[in-house]
C-alpha cells in the first residue's frame, strides 16, 4: 500500500456556494480566492476538497473552485467561465498545460531545479511542485488538495520524469492529515535518505527535500545569483541571510576572492559549506577563502561595521517581513534599517543586492526604503538593476508578484580638502 492509499477520496457530491456582488467581482476579475465573507450560502455542507459550483445572486454559474471550510480562503478557483466537469482528462490537461510552459528549462543540462507548478499564479491554488533533478516535492497549503493527489501525483510524476514525488505540507496542513502521512513522506518512489543534488546555472547544489524550508531550496533567486555571480571577479563578498548559501556558491564560482556567509541558522550555515564543496571541482571555488558567521543579521552587520570592515559585494536577501497588511509598516522599517546598516559596510564604488519576498510589499515602497536606507547610511546609490521573478515563478493575481530586488552601486560622498 502506498502512501497515496492513505488519503481521503473525492467526494461525490457538489458544493453549490452563492456568492455577494463583491466576491462575483473578484472572481471575474479572475482572482483565485472565494472568501468566507463573500459567501451568502453554500449546500450542502462541504468537506476540504469537495468540488464547489460558484453561482452569483441570481444563480449564473461563476467558477468551480476547490471546498476548504475550515479556512477563510473558502473556495480555491480552478477554473472561470463555462462550467466544466473536472474529470481526470480536465486535471491532465490543465497540469500538462502549466508543466509545459517550463519545457525550456526541463529540457536544460545547466538547470535541473525547476518550479513547475507556482500555485495561484497557475490557476492551480494552494500547490506548488518543484523539480529537483529528479525529485519532485508537491508543496500544499490547503487540505482541499488532499483529496485529489491520488489523480495529479502520477500526472505530475509522467510529466516532469520523477522518479520519486515527496509530500510537503504547510504548517495547517499537517494538522488535517491522517496519521499515516507526514510532512516529508514519499507519495511515489523512495524517499531520498539525503539532501538531492541538482544543478542550478552549471553550479551543484543541494535541496534538502524532506525537512529543508518550503520544497527545499529557494529557486526563485536563480536570476539573480547568476547576475550576481557575473560581477565577483576579484571581490570580497558579504551574503547576509546566505541560508544555504545560493549567492554564496554563485559569487564564489564568479571569482570572489572571499566570502562571508551570515545567518541565524546553523545548519543553513553548515549546507553553504557543503555547497561549496559540491563545486570544488571549479577552480574559482577553490580559491575563494569562505567563511561563517552565527546570528541575528541586523547585529552581525553592525559588529562588522564597528570593527571597520568593508566588502565589495554585499547580497541582503531576509526572509518575509510582511506577513499580512498590519506587518507591512514594520517591514519597510526593517528593510530601510537593513539597507542603512548593509551600505556603511560597501566600499566606495562597491556593489548592493537587496531584495524582499514580501508580497505585501511593492516594488516602489521596497525601493523607496532602499534609498531612505542609503540616506541614512550617508551614501549615494546609483541604480543599476531593478529585478523580479524568474521564468517558471509567473505571476497571475494581485499578491503572485513578491520577489523584487534591486541591485545598485554605492557612492561615498567625497571629503572637501580646504587650503590655506
Amino acid at each position: 500500500m502506498s502512501a497515496l492509499d492513505h488519503l481521503p477520496v473525492v467526494g461525490e457530491r457538489r458544493v453549490a456556494v452563492r456568492m455577494t456582488d463583491e466576491g462575483r467581482r473578484w472572481v471575474r476579475s479572475g482572482h483565485p480566492w472565494l472568501f468566507e465573507d463573500s459567501i451568502t450560502s453554500t449546500s450542502p455542507d462541504g468537506q476540504p476538497g469537495d468540488i464547489a459550483i460558484v453561482f452569483d445572486k441570481k444563480r449564473r454559474f461563476q467558477a468551480i473552485g476547490l471546498y476548504d471550510p475550515a479556512s477563510p480562503i473558502r473556495v480555491r478557483i480552478l477554473h472561470h467561465g463555462e462550467q466544466v466537469p473536472i474529470t481526470p482528462e480536465w486535471w491532465e490537461g490543465r497540469l500538462r498545460e502549466v508543466i509545459g510552459r517550463r519545457r525550456s528549462l526541463l529540457d536544460s543540462s545547466e538547470t535541473t531545479g525547476v518550479r513547475c507548478i507556482n500555485g495561484e499564479n497557475d490557476g492551480l491554488p494552494g500547490l506548488v511542485v518543484d523539480l529537483y533533478h529528479d525529485v519532485a516535492v508537491v508543496k500544499l497549503y490547503t487540505p482541499a488538495w488532499l483529496p485529489h493527489l491520488r489523480t495529479v501525483v502520477p500526472i505530475i510524476e509522467a510529466a516532469v520524469g520523477a522518479s520519486a514525488v515527496v509530500l510537503r505540507l504547510s504548517r495547517r496542513t499537517q494538522r488535517e492529515v491522517p496519521a499515516a502521512i507526514t510532512d516529508g513522506t514519499a507519495l511515489r518512489g523512495v524517499l531520498p535518505a539525503r539532501p538531492v543534488l541538482f544543478r542550478e546555472n552549471g553550479l551543484t547544489v543541494e535541496a534538502d527535500v524532506v525537512a529543508g524550508h518550503k520544497t527545499g531550496y529557494f529557486l526563485d533567486q536563480r536570476d539573480n545569483r547568476r547576475m550576481l555571480g557575473a560581477r565577483c571577479e576579484g571581490a570580497r563578498v558579504l551574503d547576509v541571510f546566505s541560508s544555504g548559501g545560493g549567492f554564496t556558491v554563485a559569487a564564489a564560482a564568479g571569482g570572489a576572492t572571499s566570502v562571508l556567509s551570515v545567518d541565524i541558522s546553523a545548519p543553513a550555515l553548515e549546507a553553504a559549506r557543503r555547497n561549496l564543496r559540491h563545486n570544488h571541482q571549479t577552480e574559482a571555488v577553490r580559491r575563494c577563502r569562505h567563511d561563517t558567521r552565527r546570528g541575528d543579521a541586523f547585529e552581525v552587520m553592525a559588529d562588522l561595521a564597528a570593527a571597520g570592515r568593508r566588502f565589495d559585494v554585499v547580497v541582503v536577501d531576509p526572509p518575509s517581513f510582511a506577513q499580512n497588511e498590519a506587518s507591512v509598516r514594520g517591514a519597510l522599517r526593517a528593510y530601510e534599517r537593513l539597507t542603512d546598516l548593509a551600505v556603511r559596510l560597501v566600499e566606495d564604488g562597491g556593489l548592493l543586492l537587496q531584495a524582499s519576498c514580501s508580497s505585501r510589499v511593492g516594488p516602489q515602497d521596497l525601493f523607496d526604503a532602499i534609498s531612505a536606507g542609503a540616506r541614512r547610511g550617508g551614501v549615494e546609490l546609483e541604480e543599476l538593476r531593478r529585478t523580479g521573478h524568474p521564468s517558471d515563478h509567473p505571476i497571475g493575481f494581485q499578491y503572485g508578484e513578491y520577489l523584487k530586488a534591486l541591485l545598485a552601486r554605492v557612492h561615498r560622498p567625497r571629503r572637501r580638502t580646504t587650503g590655506r
